[in-house]
């Protein structure tokens, strides 16, 4: 129960870490947590590979979003900013923590996603300076839809 609860703020810290700091200095407090995920609430054995495989799939889907225009980045290049990378690698430290309650049943994770996914873009978009290329109640409704699927994949993924 302390774990989860720890894996939990931890998150949180990393993703406003990430969110405000950008690819700044402040992202040594989410490389920081993942650290503290993997000595203390896990193990690089236990995750390691759920970590990197949700950080590849998570950055190929946020990439494919940005070249569909989806997002806008003030960073140049083809792929995501690493700072968003990274909140992909500190999600994947919840999935068989914090959030494993909403692994089953299935649709459990498709609420969660559904809600949470679109939120935290949109929040991520008022404090990153993120923006969305096309209108935020359509980008966020089709986020939703995506996300429905995506949570559930990931908890997939997490087993």
């Amino acid at each position: 129960m302390l774990k989860n609860l720890a894996n939990a703020a931890l998150f949180q810290c990393g993703w406003f870490a990430c969110v405000l700091g950008g690819d700044g200095p402040w992202l040594l407090i989410g490389v920081a947590v993942l650290a503290v995920h993997l000595l203390w609430i896990s193990s690089w054995a236990k995750d390691g590979a759920l970590i990197i495989g949700v950080t590849v799939a998570g950055t190929l889907l946020d990439t494919l979003l940005r070249a569909l225009g989806v997002f806008q980045f003030s960073e140049p290049g083809p792929l995501i900013p690493f700072w968003l990378m990274l909140l992909w690698a500190l999600l994947a430290t919840t999935l068989r923590h914090c959030l494993a309650w909403s692994a089953r049943p299935w649709w459990r994770a498709a609420v969660l996603g559904a809600v949470g996914g679109p939120l935290s873009y949109y929040a991520g978009s008022q404090l990153a300076g993120v923006e969305f290329g096309f209108d935020v109640a359509p980008t966020l409704i089709g986020l939703a839809l995506l996300w429905a699927v995506v949570f559930v994949g990931l908890h997939r993924l997490a087993r």
